[in-house]
């Protein structure tokens, strides 16, 4: 006759040999530990961290980068190149002075962000420009002339 074993959620064998009712302390602790949290602890709600949306877009001649960050102005952004690394970053501190104590809600203004990326060595890294407009940041990486990809050509045979 064989014994069946059941087997918590949690992974752990529980103690067939035993007629006790009461949890022990692994086993309290491990409920506590290996118990799912709900998905708003889980999440990235109301961490302050939030990273913008990238395209990036290979043409013949370069690598465009579009990121999307609305709403910060041109003065803010920090653009780096290091080593093939490309550094997007902005930090933006919204400091608006308002008299008196009385204020039902006054919420203060703080973002930023970076995000880098590793360029191939194709980039011709002296040539690098960028551009913001309606809330998009365009960066156009442009290629080393050897690295620029050539028309295809048909060759005769003689």
């Amino acid at each position: 006759m064989s014994n069946l074993v059941s087997v918590p959620k949690n992974g752990s064998l529980a103690n067939s040999n035993s007629n006790q009712s009461f949890p022990t302390w692994s086993n309290w602790l491990d409920d506590i530990f290996n118990r799912e949290l709900p998905s708003v602890f889980t999440s990235n709600f109301n961490t302050g961290i939030t990273l913008p949306k990238v395209n990036i877009k290979e043409t013949a001649d370069a690598f465009i980068v579009d990121m999307a960050v609305p709403g910060v102005k041109k003065s803010d952004f920090n653009i780096d190149i290091d080593n093939l690394v490309l550094s997007i970053s902005t930090e933006a501190k919204e400091e608006g002075e308002q008299t008196g104590e009385n204020y039902a809600r006054r919420e203060f203004g703080y973002s930023a962000f970076k995000r880098t990326f590793t360029l191939p060595e194709s980039v011709n890294d002296e040539q690098i420009n960028a551009a913001y407009k309606d809330g998009i940041l365009s960066i156009v990486l442009p290629k080393k002339e050897e690295a620029k990809q050539k028309p295809a050509r048909s060759i005769k045979v003689f």
